[in-house]
């Protein structure tokens, strides 16, 4: 199981928000540190991947929840 070091409730939030308020909170997490996203944005399972590709982050993966995603994000090197 994948250690979790921190969590964005972004539920109710739509495209750009959940992957901007993404960017903001890996950004003083260290390398190697695993974010777990809640959304719930239908766009979020195309955006969340995107993002990772585009900044250098590693996308674990994502799973259904109740009403909503989970995502899981490694935080790359740069």
């Amino acid at each position: 199981m994948t250690e979790i070091d921190h969590t964005l409730d972004a539920i109710g939030l739509l495209c750009p928000l959940p992957v901007l308020k993404a960017r903001k909170r890996l950004e003083p997490l260290p390398e190697g540190a695993v974010m777990r996203i809640l959304a719930d944005d239908p766009a979020a399972i195309i955006d969340v991947p995107h993002f990772c590709s585009e900044a250098g982050h590693e996308f674990i993966g994502m799973e259904e929840a109740a009403a909503h995603q989970v995502y899981l994000i490694r935080k790359g090197a740069r």
